[in-house]
């Protein structure tokens, strides 16, 4: 289902807009201070996140902005140009070679990334959100808001922090305002509520009520005060000259310099594997089931860093943790991308005052739940219903992407999930008891419709495992493709292994274009029915 009437629909984009700007506020400024680069810089590359890609990009849900994934790409590509301003060249070029990698249809390699490794990714990301936000939910934000990395910049660690942040200092100002925002949220979820007040997202009421909880404290005075520093912050300029000053130009002259465009490389694959693995993610929890065009995002995405570069801004990529708040805020159409990109414009050039009223605290309430929403216990279980070969790609790509980062993660999940691949076809593809067979049986092997490569370990050891003196037919008749190894693997066994072993090997449907000598064989292409006790051993269904 597709909903395609703007007007109908902006009831709910407007709301979920909202809601994802409150989001994206907070970290646009910590990926900012994480990354190196002047705060006002994370700002624009929300705002074109919002409303340039919002307006380019063919998904209805993903939210592209300044992306944690890029933070160490970032920081140490600033100290290797040696300014902001040539770094900012770099992000132009990326996003040419993006377009570039767009038109060049790239995109397609996004369809060869496992269900599981991306659920994993997604239960992964889940897990980051919650334990990242703990310690802000307590008033202890020592790590930067936009900081997902598990070893942080301080030197500590993601648990290291969730315990000083316990045992050490717990804000009663900051851990009232979590939990009325939690409970508001819950509160929201309940069917009385959200069928009278289901267009308002209970967490743009919790981030309101908020602000007004932290006012009553003032009256209360110390310790319940949340003080600025626990507070959003956004730079507040004084004029509209002091505002427009804090857009940075490029320094073109450096376009030839051989580091520029290295980095810009650099920049370029990061930020495009990132976007295709969030735009993969979000589709799969999209209530509409909408596919995106990947080729079409990239292309979005080319001409989105191109203009934050020009603009002064950070690096852009398709952003989970936006992407997955949009479709729980029940976003219906990229509209909402698009407002969330207005609010960041009019919050930091005409009302950045009163957004610097919200306790970070809060907005760490609602990321917890979104977090929770991915990393669900029901997650867990499916996966592990779905069996070995699911599972065990799953979890690790979850604890990878926890203790490493999102793509070091996501590469160590696909390495577990080719692994699982390989091994189930190792494990699963002979079938054969001995104890069933009677001599004089005819064993039948039937390939399937295609047989690759990675069928060439299944076939050997069930060809391996036949018992000796036996009759043997391998039946290609409704093959259209044998991988050239395999056919190496059955020529060796039928004309000198199955001899050894006193196996009258039969063929079957191997084409003139397969270089079978049927000369080479006994039996070829026999009549099945004057073979007696006809026993099918095991078709190989490799799809």
């Amino acid at each position: 289902m597709q909903k395609k009437n703007f007007w109908a629909d902006i009831k709910y984009d407007l709301p979920a807009g909202l809601v994802v700007f409150l989001i994206a506020l907070p970290l646009c400024l910590g990926i900012a201070l994480a990354s190196g680069a002047p705060l006002f810089a994370g700002m624009i590359a929300g705002i074109v996140g919002g409303l340039v890609i919002g307006f380019l990009s063919g998904s209805h849900t993903s939210v592209s902005g300044p992306a944690a994934g890029l933070t160490a790409v970032v920081l140490v590509a600033i100290q290797q140009l040696g300014s902001f301003e040539i770094f900012l060249l770099a992000v132009v070029l990326a996003g040419v070679f993006q377009l570039l990698l767009g038109f060049a249809r790239a995109g397609m390699i996004a369809n060869y990334f496992p269900s599981n490794v991306i659920k994993g990714m997604l239960t992964g990301i889940g897990v980051i959100i919650i334990l990242k936000q703990i310690p802000h939910a307590l008033g202890y934000d020592k790590d930067a808001e936009g900081d997902f990395a598990f070893f942080e910049q301080s030197g500590s660690n993601t648990l290291l922090s969730i315990w000083e942040s316990v045992t050490q200092f717990i804000h009663p100002g900051a851990l009232a305002v979590a939990l009325i925002s939690i409970g508001i949220m819950l509160l929201w979820e309940k069917p009385a509520i959200k069928s009278k007040l289901g267009i308002l997202p209970g967490a743009l009421v919790a981030v309101v009520v908020s602000v007004f909880v932290n006012q009553g404290f003032m009256m209360l005075g110390d310790p319940w005060v949340i003080l600025p520093e626990h507070l959003v912050s956004i730079p507040v300029a004084s004029d509209a000259s002091a505002f427009l000053a804090q857009f940075t130009l490029p320094d073109f002259s450096q376009w030839m310099n051989p580091k520029v465009i290295s980095v810009a490389f650099t920049i370029c694959i990061v930020a495009s594997i990132e976007t295709l693995l969030c735009l993969e993610a979000v589709d799969k929890i999209d209530p509409y089931l909408r596919r995106s065009d990947p080729n079409r995002e990239l292309k979005a995405q080319g001409v989105g860093n191109m203009i934050s570069g020009l603009l002064g801004g950070l690096p852009l990529t398709s952003v989970i943790v936006r992407s997955s708040a949009n479709v729980n805020a029940n976003a219906h159409t990229k509209a909402s991308t698009i407002f969330h990109g207005f609010f960041l414009l009019v919050s930091v050039a005409l009302i950045p005052v009163i957004l610097n009223m919200i306790p970070l605290a809060a907005l760490a309430a609602v990321l917890i739940l979104i977090g929770y929403k991915l990393a669900k216990i029901s997650m867990f279980k499916a996966m592990w219903a779905n069996g070995k070969y699911q599972w065990w790609p799953f979890i690790i790509t979850v604890v990878a992407v926890v203790f490493t980062d999102l793509l070091t993660g996501v590469g160590i999940g696909l390495a577990a999930s080719a692994f699982a691949i390989l091994r189930g076809n190792l494990k699963n593809s002979y079938y054969f008891h001995q104890e069933e067979y009677h001599e004089g049986d005819l064993i039948t092997i039937k390939l399937s419709q295609e047989v690759s490569f990675l069928n060439k370990a299944s076939i050997k050891l069930t060809l391996d495992h036949l018992p000796e003196n036996s009759k043997v037919l391998i039946d290609a008749t409704d093959t259209a493709y044998i991988d050239f190894d395999v056919l190496e693997s059955i020529r060796e066994f039928a004309i000198e292994k199955a001899k050894n072993k006193g196996i009258e090997v039969t063929i079957k449907g191997f084409r003139d274009r397969y270089n079978f000598w049927e000369a080479d064989f006994v039996h070829s292409d026999p009549d099945p029915e004057n073979l007696p006790n006809q026993k099918h051993v095991r078709e190989l269904v490799e799809n």
